[in-house]
């Protein structure tokens, strides 16, 4: 019953589909440990790169928990991409124990640790300074102190643009995932325990920013349908120690996978797929106002390249295919 559900509904997006798609340059910055989705988000990048959909340019890590680089590296290995780089902020590592990077780190192979990568503010500098003017795709599930780090930089021997003129001149999109729509408070991504880094970045640069709520993620759920997966896999081991550890979800645990918010998967979906129309809307014509606090507000008729989006197919069918795109059965 589910496939048939999954066939008809890729039917409905087929028609926009085929000829919309095309190889999405992207790169991914991502707090990966704490919440589940972000390891969702990574196996869609993984399986959207095998179909030929994406091209996974580079991983920056905001985390710097200690088991956070030697994760997305097992996952790089484990999906076959073991040569995709990967960055990571500077700073005092250290070790959290409910999250699920460590255990994914100890259950696959993996060559690289935090001491062992770039800093994420030369990898990022390094690519943009290579690739064709608007031609990247960027997209953001953590806070953006990796994104702050690289405007402040300046012209070096990689490139005589400073960091904000290079975003302006390469990326052609930022997706940011964060923020609440039309307005709220203490979103995670949007401070991150560092004030006014979400306000400086969205000053501090001109390409256009399509942002993917707090509340579109959260109105879907997906994760139940991994307790029926092989158990010796990235998303099976993850989401069990996520489900079984994260404070906000453990007293509901009952030793299977739970339903979980989608954040970081919608966003995704969004960066390769597009799909206004079909999976949501798009919001225009207003700007974002972040504080220095986590909080924003949509302001409406203001002139800006700001967008946000709408959720439009039924909150379970899209769940249904997001899935699908995690476990690459689509």
């Amino acid at each position: 019953m589910r496939k048939l559900k999954l066939l008809l509904l890729y039917t409905l997006t087929f028609l926009f589909s085929v000829n919309v798609f095309s190889q999405v340059k992207i790169i991914i910055d991502t707090d990966i440990g704490g919440d589940a989705d972000d390891l969702g988000a990574l196996a869609m990048l993984h399986n959207f790169a095998d179909r030929g959909e994406c091209e996974l340019l580079a991983i920056m890590c905001w985390s710097t928990e200690k088991y956070a680089v030697s994760a997305i590296d097992a996952i790089n290995h484990f999906y076959n991409h073991p040569n995709i780089p990967i960055g990571t902020r500077s700073g005092v590592t250290y070790y959290e124990s409910w999250n699920y990077t460590k255990l994914i780190a100890d259950n696959f192979y993996h060559k690289l640790d935090y001491a062992s990568v770039a800093n994420a503010t030369v990898l990022y500098r390094e690519i943009l300074s290579k690739c064709h003017d608007k031609s990247i795709t960027l997209i953001t599930i953590g806070p953006l102190k990796n994104i702050e780090n690289l405007i402040k930089s300046q012209g070096d021997t990689i490139s005589e643009l400073s960091g904000k003129e290079l975003i302006n001149q390469k990326i052609k999109e930022f997706v940011i995932m964060g923020g609440h729509f039309p307005e709220g408070e203490n979103e995670w991504n949007f401070d991150g325990g560092m004030p006014g880094v979400t306000k400086f970045v969205i000053q501090n640069i001109s390409t256009p920013i399509t942002f993917i709520g707090f509340e579109l993620g959260s109105a879907i759920k997906t994760g139940e349908v991994f307790n029926s997966i092989n158990p010796k896999t990235p998303l099976y081991i993850g989401f069990k120690h996520f489900s079984e550890n994260a404070p906000w979800v453990k007293e509901f645990y009952k030793g299977k996978i739970l339903n979980s918010s989608t954040f970081d998967q919608t966003a995704v979906l969004y960066a390769v797929r597009k799909g206004i129309g079909v999976f949501w809307d798009r919001v225009e014509d207003g700007i974002c106002l972040p504080d220095e606090t986590g909080g924003n507000i949509w302001v409406d008729g203001m002139n800006s390249n700001h967008s946000y989006l709408k959720l439009k197919m039924n909150k379970d069918d899209i769940a249904a295919q997001i899935e699908s795109m995690m476990l690459g059965e689509f």
